[in-house]
């Protein structure tokens, strides 16, 4: 399982960021200053950090220098307005940047990105009865081997991605089709319905009145 490490003081967004990201099936550990992170850094390995800028006892920028030589890639978090720490960041070697306050769509996103760039995503999902290989581009129902079209793969991820989060229409279209949802469209529509028939998500592929659709696990 991909180990994620949030090191941010302020608790209400450290939490946040933590059920946020173990909801997408990572391991999260959390440290609200830059000496406990240290210590955590020292005694684990792990696949990504979010470093926060202002934190207490070692800065994230102090805490960066440290993570640098291991290889371990890094997502800093800053203020709205921190428009120069955010390029010292990068400059350091940060591999992205989340402004708080952020959606928890784009927080996941980033953080896909950028364990996707070092090839650190898990290869293979299991969804009740359904299995997906990500190397082989297989989906397993059962034993049943099922055939997806393009479109049927990339919104059967986008769901997988994003466990128990309902999704707005517009944002499934925007992800998978790219551009501006079509007003009165029913093409989100009518691939989900396709698509749960394939892979037996009739009752785990739910939907949400008024705003688009939920995986429930």
């Amino acid at each position: 399982m991909i180990k994620i490490l949030v090191v941010e003081d302020e608790k209400p967004i450290s939490e946040l960021i933590r059920l946020s990201l173990t909801k997408a099936g990572y391991s999260v550990s959390c440290a609200y200053d830059g000496e406990e992170a240290a210590n955590i850094l020292e005694t684990e390995v792990l696949d990504l950090v979010l470093l926060d800028v202002m934190l207490p006892k070692i800065s994230g920028f102090e805490l960066m220098e440290y993570i640098a030589p291991l290889g371990t890639p890094v997502i800093f978090i800053t203020a709205k307005n921190s428009l120069d720490d955010r390029v010292k960041g990068l400059r350091m070697g940060a591999e992205d940047y989340i402004v708080k306050p952020f959606e928890v769509m784009e927080l996941l996103a980033r953080v896909e990105v950028v364990l996707r760039r070092y090839q650190k995503t898990d290869e293979i999902f299991k969804v009740g009865e359904l299995t997906v290989d990500t190397r082989s581009l297989q989906v397993l129902r059962g034993d049943e081997l099922v055939d997806l079209t393009k479109k049927e793969w990339d919104l059967m991820m986008l769901f997988i991605h994003n466990p128990n989060v309902a999704l707005y229409r517009e944002t499934i279209y925007e992800r998978v089709w790219g551009g501006e949802y079509p007003v009165g469209s029913r093409v989100v529509d009518l691939h989900i319905q396709r698509l749960r028939k394939k892979i037996g998500w009739e009752e785990t592929l739910q939907t949400v009145n008024r705003v688009g659709y939920r995986l429930e696990i």
